[in-house]
């Protein structure tokens, strides 16, 4: 892997470029650094939802996110370079299996909203998409591992499983959508 900082001010991006893991320089505006930005961002996001109150499990689990995202990212700073293991996908597999199977099936659509902590996740499910999309460009233009992609797919399917489980921590529910069928009743 590539040089590990030991200084965090070294004005080398003074000219708008920024050094890959392969010490190659490329523009701050590339596919490739606003990919890594994107994963950067939710994994700080993930951060602020770890500062609420959940259940160990789900505490454990976005750790594990954490650190994985940061393998992701050190793979987008290395062209070329695989980090992120496809056994990663399939732990959010069995952890979207796991917790969507305790909860009640949806009706209607919901709303991001309930508890801080659910808010919280909804901000990182649309985050986590926000990351994939750039992928999906950088991807369009450069060759990538498909890993990526697909762990911030199932990442975003987790935070939206984990909204609704921290929905119900204290005894809430789901903020469902008053859509016009609903008020029908049908």
């Amino acid at each position: 892997m590539g040089n590990r900082l030991t200084q965090i001010a070294t004005r080398t991006g003074d000219d708008g470029t920024t050094g890959l893991g392969d010490n190659r320089r490329v523009s701050k505006n590339s596919l490739r650094v606003h990919a890594m930005g994107e994963v950067d961002e939710l994994n700080s996001h993930i951060g602020v939802l770890l500062c609420e109150d959940m259940p160990e499990g789900v505490r454990s689990l976005l750790v594990e996110v954490q650190h994985q995202l940061f393998n992701l990212g050190g793979e987008l700073s290395i062209p070329g370079f695989e980090l992120l293991k496809a056994e990663a996908v399939v732990a959010l597999d069995l952890a979207l299996a796991t917790h969507n199977e305790a909860l009640p099936k949806l009706q209607e659509f919901i709303l991001p909203a309930g508890s801080r902590a659910a808010a919280l996740s909804h901000v990182c499910r649309t985050v986590a998409r926000r990351a994939e999309r750039a992928v999906v460009a950088l991807g369009a233009e450069e060759a990538l591992n498909d890993t990526p992609r697909q762990y911030l797919n199932r990442l975003s399917d987790l935070m939206f499983v984990l909204a609704r489980v921290l929905n119900r921590v204290n005894g809430g529910d789901d903020v469902y959508w008053k859509s016009e069928r609903m008020a029908a009743g049908k």
